[in-house]
C-alpha cells in the first residue's frame, strides 16, 4: 500500500516518532481540514503499524470503545471494541474530534494516557496492560468546541499537543499539485481566494476554507469541471447557507478566476 501524501509543515514527524517511542499519547489540535487525520495515517505506514480511526460524535460512549455482550444465538458473547483491541494487539489509535464525545470516554482513557497504560473493563471486572506497541493519538478543533464541548486542562496534560495551521501559501501550492493533476497557475488561485476568505472575519464563517476543500476543488476543475462552478460548490457552498454571504464570496473568488 502506498503511502499517503503528506508534507510536513514543522517538525511535527519527529515529535510523533519520539513519543510513539517514548509510549507518549498525542494531542492534535486545529482547524476542520488542516491535515489531522492525512497525518496520523502518513505516520501509522511511516512506522509500519496498524491503525484503527474513530470519528467521534455526541452519542459515542465508553461503551463504543470498549466492547460489549452481544447475543450470538443462544450464548451473550463479549465483543471487543476498537479501543480494547488496539490495547491488546498494539494498534495504534485516533480518535478524531474527541471532545465531541460523551465524558465517559475521558474517564475511560485517562488510565491508559499516563503511566499506568492499563484499561479497566468495567463489565468484565478486568483490567488490561496495554501492549507495548499500543499508542493513543486524539484531536479536536479549540476554535470550534466551546464550553462544555472544551477539552479539561487536566485532560490536555496527559497529553504532548501538536498544534496544526493552515498551510503557507508555498506549501498550500504544493499540496494541491501534489494531491491532483491541477496546473500550477490554477493551484495558485485557488490558494489565493483561501487567503482572502481566511482574512475575513467580519463575515462571522463557523469554519473556514480547509486544504480539504481546496483539493476538492482542484480535483473538480482538473476533471473539467469549470472553474467558477467547481469553486462555487467545493469551497464557497459548503461554508454557509446565507445568500448575501455567499453573493460576497462569490464576488472576492471571481477576482482571482
Amino acid at each position: 500500500m502506498n503511502i499517503p501524501y503528506y508534507l510536513p509543515i514543522e517538525k511535527e514527524v519527529e515529535v510523533f516518532e519520539h513519543c510513539y517511542q517514548n509510549r507518549l499519547p498525542i494531542l492534535l489540535k486545529g482547524p476542520t481540514g488542516t491535515g489531522k487525520s492525512r497525518f496520523v495515517e502518513f505516520m501509522a505506514h511511516r512506522l509500519e503499524k496498524p491503525l484503527i480511526t474513530v470519528a467521534c460524535h455526541e452519542e459515542t460512549s465508553a461503551t463504543d470503545l470498549i466492547g460489549r455482550f452481544l447475543l450470538k444465538g443462544t450464548e451473550t458473547v463479549w465483543v471487543d471494541g476498537p479501543l480494547t483491541k488496539a490495547v491488546k494487539e498494539g494498534h495504534l489509535i485516533y480518535l478524531d474530534e474527541i471532545a465531541e464525545a460523551r465524558p465517559d470516554i475521558i474517564v475511560a482513557i485517562h488510565p491508559l494516557t499516563d503511566h499506568r497504560r492499563k484499561l479497566y473493563i468495567d463489565k468484565l471486572g478486568e483490567t488490561i496492560e496495554a501492549h507495548p506497541d499500543f499508542s493513543m493519538i486524539v484531536s479536536f478543533n479549540p476554535g470550534y468546541q466551546k464550553g462544555f464541548k472544551e477539552l479539561k486542562p487536566s485532560t490536555k496534560q496527559r497529553f504532548v499537543a501538536l498544534s496544526f495551521k493552515y498551510p503557507s501559501e508555498k506549501a498550500e501550492i504544493e499540496i494541491l499539485l501534489n494531491e491532483t493533476k491541477i496546473d500550477e497557475n490554477t493551484a495558485k488561485c485557488l490558494v489565493k481566494i483561501a487567503q482572502k476568505i481566511r482574512n475575513l472575519t467580519e463575515l462571522g464563517l463557523a469554519e473556514t476554507v480547509s486544504t480539504r476543500l481546496l483539493v476538492d476543488a482542484a480535483k473538480l476543475i482538473a476533471g473539467s469541471l469549470p472553474k467558477r462552478l467547481s469553486v462555487e460548490v467545493a469551497i464557497l457552498q459548503p461554508l454557509t447557507d446565507e445568500e448575501e454571504t455567499l453573493a460576497a464570496l462569490r464576488d472576492l473568488a471571481n477576482l482571482y478566476l
